[in-house]
């Protein structure tokens, strides 16, 4: 299984990469250069890092930049690069995240959720329901309030409570998988939580489970 999983990741990682590139930026015409250079690097990066990790699987490249405002245990190790995001809802918010084609979490993942590239597998988990919903692609970078007026604070107008924002995209709907399948294959600390960063093998793993729902 971890073979195929590494032998596979390239492949994979360019069909959800690549197309991500035209999607974003056709969105954005109005983008100044810049940004479309920076968006057309991160992918090229992205891709350049994962090329190497997989012909040299035991090779620990320079590791992304990641942020102090989660505690270790909510992190990825510094060796390992980001596969994949699962985002939290509950059954109010799920339905403004699909409208709105935005996800988002509290203040303190903000810097984790920069971590995010367009491209990247997102998935969607329903604690009222116990359910993972995918998939989804991010089609912007990770950021802060992109949307303030989203889940707005009714406390503090123009303020969202979950201002860690990314933009997405539907990739392929499919049945929503309960608990028992997809948490064996997630980090877990202090009891039933999980990490919401998803190393690429984790990513690549709940892929293919949602294909095999499929089936």
């Amino acid at each position: 299984m971890e073979h195929r999983l590494i032998m596979g990741a390239a492949n994979q990682y360019r069909t959800w990469r690549i197309p991500a590139t035209g999607v974003a930026d056709d969105g954005r015409e109005r983008w100044p250069d810049n940004d479309r250079r920076r968006l057309a690097w991160a992918i090229d990066e992205s891709i350049r890092k994962w090329d190497t990790k997989i012909h040299h699987p035991f090779h620990l490249h320079q590791a992304d930049r990641w942020y102090k405002t989660l505690p270790p245990a909510e992190m990825l190790p510094r060796n390992e690069a980001l596969g994949g995001y699962i985002f939290v809802c509950n059954n109010e918010t799920m339905q403004e995240d699909l409208r709105r084609q935005l996800f988002g979490l509290p203040q303190k993942y903000k810097d984790s959720v920069r971590a995010i590239t367009p491209g990247l597998p997102l998935f969607l988990y329903n604690y009222t329901a116990h359910q993972l919903h995918g998939v989804y692609q991010a089609i912007s970078f990770g950021g802060s309030n992109i949307d303030p007026t989203a889940w707005e604070d009714k406390k503090c107008r123009g303020e969202s409570r979950f201002p860690a924002q990314v933009r997405i995209r539907i990739k392929k709907k499919c049945k929503p998988l309960e608990e028992d399948a997809f948490r064996p294959i997630l980090y877990h600390y202090d009891g039933p939580k999980f990490r919401l960063q998803l190393s690429v093998p984790e990513a690549l793993a709940l892929l293919d489970l949602f294909e095999v729902e499929e089936a």
